[in-house]
């Protein structure tokens, strides 16, 4: 499926999107969607929410086409992303593991849709490349680091501390904030980095790949109350 390309979608500064990642269950994909969701994500990384672009597809059978379908990759081939996307239906393809402009020109030449690379981010230091990664990309993802792990760990990052290096690479890029998201912490988070979207994976599961609907609705609440007061 060629799909529109989302380039340089902004999200107003009193805002914050949601995507709610790592589904594996068609019901709690649609749960996203009734609470309001702009993005839901499968993955295709790695790790316990590990899916195939058939099992994906079937997940994401309810999503809308107003709702944005992200798939998670690492060091996946751009002809495999390529046809993983057109199986699964997917609008957006978040690569990990990527540390270069080409790479993602490469995705880009084999799909049509939108291409967020992920910066994954140790301690308070923003990597120098995360400007390139930026200007080529469509949104940044910021996630933590955490050794022979590429997201959903649980992992926060040090917000605060982060917040001033952000300086150089903010402006009309979207930042997608994952790691380590939670109910308890997004509205500080949030506060902090001010992203476009609020990517959440484990901080609303029972257990890996099984969302857990009331914390999916408390997170969603959370941002919402965040977002007013800001």
């Amino acid at each position: 499926m060629r799909c529109e390309r989302l380039r340089r979608f902004r999200v107003p500064a009193v805002t914050v999107d949601i995507k709610f990642c790592g589904l594996t269950r068609r019901e709690d994909a649609a749960h996203a969607v009734s609470l309001g969701a702009s993005f839901t994500g499968v993955i295709f990384a790695g790790g316990p929410r590990l899916l195939t672009a058939a099992r994906a597809a079937e997940v994401l059978a309810d999503v809308p086409d107003s709702v944005h379908r992200v798939g998670v990759f690492a060091r996946q081939s751009a002809l495999v992303i390529a046809e993983t996307a057109e199986i699964a239906g997917l609008r957006v393809a978040q690569l990990h593991d990527v540390r270069s402009a080409a790479e993602i020109r490469a995705v880009r030449a084999m799909f049509a849709g939108a291409v967020w690379p992920v910066l994954r981010v140790a301690g308070g230091q923003v990597p120098e490349y995360a400007i390139e990664l930026l200007a080529e990309g469509d949104a940044l993802v910021l996630d933590a680091y955490v050794p022979g792990m590429l997201g959903g760990t649980g992992v926060a990052l040090p917000w605060d501390e982060l917040s001033d290096g952000l300086a150089p690479i903010r402006g009309d890029h979207p930042i997608v904030l994952a790691g380590g998201l939670r109910p308890e912490n997004v509205a500080r988070a949030l506060a902090a980095i001010e992203p476009a979207i609020a990517d959440v994976a484990s901080g609303v599961e029972q257990s890996p790949g099984i969302k857990d609907h009331d914390r999916m609705r408390a997170f969603r609440d959370a941002v919402a109350a965040a977002s007013i007061h800001s």
